[in-house]
């Protein structure tokens, strides 16, 4: 019996190990979403004893005054910012990936420059160039912002799906007579998709819950989590707790729709 218990450890040690570092992960989410149905007014320390169970505050998400126009805005700059870098970052990768030219070199070690360098830098960066340009900091300040740290992610996401492409596919489509566009459209095209879309997923997520980079250039306008850091210096309203807890489902859901191909062909 020992001996099959070390076996059965010796054997699955790696996945205990992996277990337990998601729970670890998943913690401060499984929090929040407790924290989504507690009675509000309740700003004491979570213990069993303090908790009331309610549903009032999932039916009455924004019932906190400004927090439904800030996610609003969050949410639009996030979609604008997603599909401009989505759009450059995909030229781009195509660029970099396919085609030989002066400065290539360079120019990939400087898209990871953004990916690399602190938003602190980048944020007090940006206002300083918006100032001494005179542009008003606002609504697509901040989107410029976004759309800047947003484009490495972008390329280095479709970048690396185009490495994984199988050259020979395409060769077969000229070979069958398609020209360049129909094999662009019938073949690449829908062979990167897959990474275009994770990179703007990605993009969209980075975009929604970034605050260093926004607080530097959003001059007047308050995005969610700038009203999630001012709310919290008198108490984080639980209606908070219930929007964070529903974009994290909607998110693994989209994931998980993403893997049902996968998992229906393996089957």
């Amino acid at each position: 019996m020992l001996h099959r218990l070390r076996r059965f450890a010796a054997d699955h040690w790696v996945l205990a190990i992996g277990i337990i570092v998601l729970l670890y992960l998943f913690v401060p989410i499984g929090v929040v979403a407790a924290m989504s149905f507690r009675e509000a007014g309740h700003n004491a320390p979570y213990t069993l004893d303090n908790y009331k169970f309610t549903l009032d505050n999932w039916k009455h998400p924004f019932g906190v005054a400004g927090i439904q126009d800030a996610f609003l805005l969050s949410i639009t700059i996030a979609l604008v910012a997603t599909v401009v870098a989505t759009i450059l970052g995909t030229l781009m990768s195509f660029a970099l990936a396919r085609h030989s030219f002066r400065g290539r070199g360079a120019t990939n070690t400087l898209i990871f420059l953004p990916m690399a360098t602190p938003e602190i830098v980048m944020g007090s960066s940006l206002l300083a160039l918006f100032v001494a340009s005179g542009v008003p900091l606002g609504f697509w300040t901040v989107v410029i912002a976004h759309v800047m740290f947003c484009l490495s992610f972008v390329v280095v996401t479709v970048k690396a799906r185009l490495a994984g492409l199988d050259p020979r596919l395409q060769e077969a489509a000229m070979d069958l007579y398609a020209d360049e566009r129909q094999t662009f459209m019938r073949v690449t095209l829908p062979l990167v998709m897959p990474g275009i879309v994770a990179a703007a997923l990605l993009s969209f997520s980075l975009s929604f819950d970034d605050f260093i980079v926004t607080n530097f250039n959003s001059g007047t306008v308050v995005t969610f989590p700038m009203f999630v850091w001012g709310a919290s210096q008198r108490g984080i309203p639980a209606q908070i707790n219930v929007i964070g807890t529903a974009m994290f489902a909607i998110s693994f859901l989209i994931v998980l729709i993403g893997q049902l191909p996968r998992l229906r062909r393996k089957a």
